[in-house]
């Protein structure tokens, strides 16, 4: 795992937090950024994934030379 990948995967869970906590106590912005710290998490997550993968490739098609 890269850094993005980890620090995506923390803030979905932050966000989770944040939002379940916005539930219980019917705060609806505390809802709402927990959704979208969700969302951010997501996205450098899976571009984390990406820059994975791309490196992966990258050493692969480095062996074949």
């Amino acid at each position: 795992m890269n850094k993005d990948q980890v620090k995506g995967n923390t803030k979905e869970v932050k966000g989770k937090v944040k939002e379940i906590a916005g539930e219980v106590t019917d705060n609806k912005s505390l809802e709402y950024k927990g959704k979208a710290e969700q969302a951010a998490g997501k996205v450098q997550a899976g571009y984390g994934d990406a820059k994975d993968k791309f490196n992966k490739n990258s050493d692969r098609r480095s062996a074949r030379r």
